[in-house]
């Protein structure tokens, strides 16, 4: 399922979810100015020292598998997660924050907002580096940071409407669906996924699914310590006075 737009109106202009969008693509962009790209024994070139190494942070030594590290080594919690490893992986994540985002931030407001995001990255990958604190292999994404803000929507906003393409075999749909179904289907991919990989013994890189789960409870967990105040919804989870949806149809994919 990929959410294209949901049904929840704001009451301020999210300017900080813009910035967030503009700094992850940014920072994709002098990636590729630096000359940052995948070698034979890891990430080399540009600012691939930016990348959050687990070993890194937990020992604070340097290792060679993400070039010369951004110092002192905590910093790359905070440098990671605008970091992204194509453009696949860039434009996934930005479409949640751009769907979801301005809602968390108008609920928040700017500056706890905020705290709010970059505490939901750190956390995230505090689950990564928990489960193999002297891994080398460096995690870059702001995939963490952005599962914290779905896990703040699901607590806030679980019947929202959001319109979603759902793909059935040779067919694409698009309807409405409530987010608690759209969001708890992907945190549930992510459990499933990380179980498989654990029962596969895998290791190596790829995605950073503990990141993810971590990111989302830390989400679910923050967002009412935050004091958080979503505006009066209806009972379909939007304001009354929002217009009424408008049946979709199906077309071949």
């Amino acid at each position: 399922m990929i959410p294209l737009r949901d049904e929840n109106p704001t009451r301020i202009t999210p300017y900080l979810t813009w910035f967030l969008l503009a700094a992850n693509i940014a920072v994709y962009i002098l990636q590729l100015v630096s000359g940052m790209q995948e070698g034979r024994t890891g990430l080399v070139g540009g600012i691939s020292g930016w990348t959050m190494v687990p070993i890194e942070v937990t020992r604070g030594v340097d290792v060679a598998t993400n070039g010369l590290t951004l110092q002192p080594h905590w910093l790359t919690l905070f440098t990671a997660m605008f970091m992204h490893g194509g453009l696949l992986h860039l434009g996934g994540n930005l479409l949640f924050l751009l769907i979801f985002g301005n809602n968390i931030e108008d609920a928040l407001g700017h500056l706890k907002y905020g705290i709010f995001y970059l505490l939901c990255g750190v956390l995230a990958s505090a689950a990564q580096i928990a489960s193999n604190p002297t891994s080398v292999i460096p995690t870059l994404g702001a995939s963490g940071a952005i599962a914290g803000v779905l896990g703040a929507y699901l607590v806030l906003f679980p019947r929202a409407r959001v319109d979603t393409l759902v793909f059935l075999v040779f067919f694409v749909t698009r309807i409405r669906v409530p987010a608690f179904l759209l969001l708890g289907f992907w945190i549930a991919s992510q459990f499933f996924s990380q179980f498989t990989r654990a029962m596969a013994e895998r290791e190596g890189g790829g995605v950073a699914y503990l990141a993810h789960i971590g990111g989302f409870l830390a989400g679910m967990a923050l967002i009412k310590l935050f004091g958080a105040k979503p505006p009066p919804s209806g009972p379909e989870g939007y304001s009354d006075n929002y217009p009424p949806p408008t049946p979709y149809g199906s077309y071949r994919r």
